[in-house]
């Protein structure tokens, strides 16, 4: 459909009285004045089209780059939202349980309250997609493990393995966000 408008669109030079002869030589004959003003008129009408095509384009592209980087800034913000909405219920149970230390004098209470809730963060999280990266006693990687520092082993087999961990590291849908600071046998 787009080739028969631009067929239509298209003059030739039949349209205009040129004779294919002397164009070739490059000089362009108009038989009469009258058709010299219509193919002008014509020529205008096609590059003020064109140009209305561009400006049309142009405005579009804009349109959609604005929208995009509003669409982009609105889900940064907002990125967070469900995480943070499922984790309410743990800070609601934190909340319960700084009441309650309050009161009870049983520790062993306490250190069960405690326990409950970070056990349902840990859930929380890993419903999320968080995953704990499991270090001590693996071979030292540097594309997981941050070496804090290495220290002397006695055993052979520790040597260039992970001996301690101080800060563990996480996966998040299988992509590290998190390296693990370790401790190196060496």
């Amino acid at each position: 459909m787009e080739d028969k408008e631009i067929q239509q669109e298209s003059t030739t030079q039949e349209d205009f009285g040129i004779n294919a002869d002397e164009n070739a030589a490059g000089t362009t004959h108009l038989n009469n004045p009258v058709e010299e003003d219509s193919y002008v008129e014509k020529l205008s009408a096609e590059l003020q089209e064109q140009k209305d095509k561009y400006l049309r384009l142009f405005a579009e592209f804009d349109n959609y780059r604005r929208r995009t980087a509003k669409e982009s800034i609105e889900l940064r913000q907002t990125a967070g939202k469900e995480v943070i909405a499922s984790l309410l219920d743990v800070v609601d149970d934190c909340d319960r349980a700084e009441k309650q230390m309050e009161t009870d004098t049983d520790i062993q209470h306490v250190k069960e309250g405690a326990v409950l809730i970070f056990n349902k963060l840990r859930k929380k999280l890993q419903s999320r997609g968080l995953k704990e990266m499991e270090s001590v006693g693996k071979e030292f990687d540097p594309e997981k493990h941050e070496a804090v520092t290495e220290i002397p082993v006695a055993n052979q087999k520790q040597k260039g393995k992970v001996v301690d961990e101080i800060e563990k590291g996480y996966y998040l849908n299988d992509k590290i966000i998190r390296f693990a600071k370790v401790v190196v046998g060496k």
